[in-house]
């Protein structure tokens, strides 16, 4: 995949990031933006749903794959609308530098029971409240560019 055109993130000096192929979602209900809640007691965040390509997946089949994995719903991928790069470090320290694909996508259904993910909660946020206080300024920026479309 080629370099995006849009880097975000302060990689630390000296530090190899590890090139991470992933997508990320953005689906409305009632004007609010399904988001995750990461539970890390008092440094959980929120994330859009969304993470790694694996293999040979698409964009669109490993953004569907995440969004049951950590949501329980199930749905349409339709529109990718953005790129964008963010380098961070993962909960266990790794560094990271997320760079694929923002997709727009609408609910099919919605099985709890179907979340394999324990430490992400389904949270529906006011897009406004999500810009300010999604964890990666990628998404936060995929957001707001969502939304002035």
């Amino acid at each position: 995949m080629a370099e995006p055109r849009l880097q975000f993130g302060t990689p630390d000096a000296g530090v190899d990031y590890t090139y991470r192929h992933a997508t990320f979602g953005i689906v409305l209900q009632d004007g609010l933006l399904a988001c995750v809640r990461v539970e890390r007691g008092v440094n959980s965040y929120f994330d859009l749903p969304g993470g790694a390509v694996d293999g040979e997946e698409t964009e669109a089949e490993a953004l569907s794959r995440e969004f049951i994995e950590e949501t329980g719903l199930f749905i349409t991928v339709q529109d990718r609308f953005a790129e964008a790069a963010q380098t961070f470090r993962k909960t266990d320290g790794q560094p990271v530098n997320n760079v694929g694909g923002f997709w727009t996508a609408t609910i099919q259904r919605h099985d709890p029971t179907a979340k394999v993910e324990a430490d992400h909660t389904l949270v529906w946020l006011d897009p406004a409240f999500a810009v300010a206080n999604l964890r990666h300024d990628a998404h936060a920026w995929a957001v707001a560019s969502w939304l002035r479309r």
